[in-house]
């Protein structure tokens, strides 16, 4: 698919020659110099086959760099592939000195790598693929986020070894590339929640247990907040229910959607999968078909507003909790997109966790858009 310079392709296909081939038939052959910077996302069927498919594409469309991941699913225009070889790019007309590509951070130490001169010309975004295996990965998000003064989007990679490409296949920390500022890309992200109660203070909290909120007993606010129907069964209320943990210091809103993982009736006492502090935030949260759709819809109409014009491209990370699991099948998360921005060059894939802004969430779709 082209719209204006942008090109993008999406294949699905028995082995890693016949998606390759696929997709450097859909972005067409390249000239006689390299150009432009390409993002790549393969499905874990292929993820062995990473460094095959990244040679063949640099050699048949002339596109000497490339950054991205492997996913347990990808995503593009209309089209989601899961459980199947299949892969999708996007090549933007990028010249050399709109971009810096990040090669792997394995520390929290990033260091300069040569991210200066776009700190000084103004917020450039980041597009950055993660190692989930990698403990430290929080403190390095936020380590490149505060040094190189970059507005982060990406997602962690499926389980497997050497799953980023960033220049070359690499693997073990963050990598991906800082886009200069003048590009003028633009970021949303959508959590697909919806409260149901108002937000109650974590007056005692130890490790990931609540203990009280509010003074009162977790789960006896929790209770009221999900209402008599949901209060009889709390094995499905539990899986029903989310929570939403306010990120301290943020002036947009920003919560933390995690899972309630345990529920003590006798004691009072909720776990949830995230350590908690004393004094935090947290709302209880609907999280299902409805209230994801509303949400998504409304991030990409508030994204149309802020471009003002319909999209030149798209990179979309996508929890894999997500996608068919949670929309439905037939790509309908790709074409809820669609339906409210148009058809425009789109790849993306469906991460172990989304990275957005300087910090890891989950359950979330993290959107960028090319004017």
């Amino acid at each position: 698919m082209r719209s204006g310079a942008y090109r993008a392709a999406h294949a699905a296909g028995e082995d890693w020659g016949r998606v390759a081939k696929a997709l450097s038939d859909q972005l067409g052959p390249g000239g006689n110099k390299p150009e432009g910077l390409g993002f790549l996302y393969l499905t874990e069927p292929l993820a062995s086959d990473l460094g095959s498919v990244l040679t063949f594409l640099r050699e048949t469309t002339g596109v000497a760099d490339w950054v991205g991941a492997v996913g347990f699913g990808v995503a593009a225009n209309r089209a989601e592939y899961f459980n199947e070889p299949a892969g999708a790019a996007l090549v933007a007309p990028f010249g050399p000195g709109d971009y810096h590509l990040l090669r792997s951070i394995i520390t929290d130490r990033p260091g300069k790598n040569g991210i200066g001169r776009f700190a000084a010309e103004g917020v450039p975004v980041g597009i950055v693929h993660g190692d989930a295996a990698n403990g430290t990965l929080p403190d390095i998000v936020s380590a490149l986020a505060d040094e190189s003064g970059a507005f982060l989007a990406g997602g962690l990679t499926a389980l497997a070894a050497r799953a980023q490409i960033a220049g070359e296949v690499t693997g073990g920390g963050l990598s991906g590339v800082l886009i200069a500022p003048g590009i003028g890309a633009i970021t949303g992200v959508s959590q697909g929640c919806a409260p149901i109660g108002a937000p109650h203070a974590i007056t005692d909290g130890r490790a990931n247990v609540l203990v009280e909120l509010d003074r009162r007993p977790s789960l006896d606010v929790f209770l009221e907040d999900v209402g008599p129907d949901l209060a009889t069964n709390l094995e499905h209320a539990g899986r029903m229910v989310h929570v939403a943990l306010a990120v301290p210091g943020s002036d947009r809103g920003d919560y933390l959607v995690r899972n309630i993982t345990g529920i003590d009736p006798d004691r009072g006492l909720m776990a949830i999968g995230e350590t908690i502090d004393t004094g935090q935030s947290l709302t209880f949260c609907m999280h299902n078909r409805d209230t994801a759709v509303a949400d998504l819809k409304r991030m990409a109409s508030d994204m149309a507003r802020r471009l003002g014009a319909p999209p030149s491209a798209g990179l979309y990370f996508s929890c894999v909790a997500r996608g068919p699991n949670l929309f439905g099948p037939d790509g309908r998360e790709m074409k809820l997109i669609a339906e409210e921005l148009g058809d425009f060059p789109i790849a993306g894939f469906y991460a172990n966790g989304e990275i957005f802004n300087h910090r890891l969430y989950g359950y979330t779709g993290v959107l960028v858009l090319f004017p």
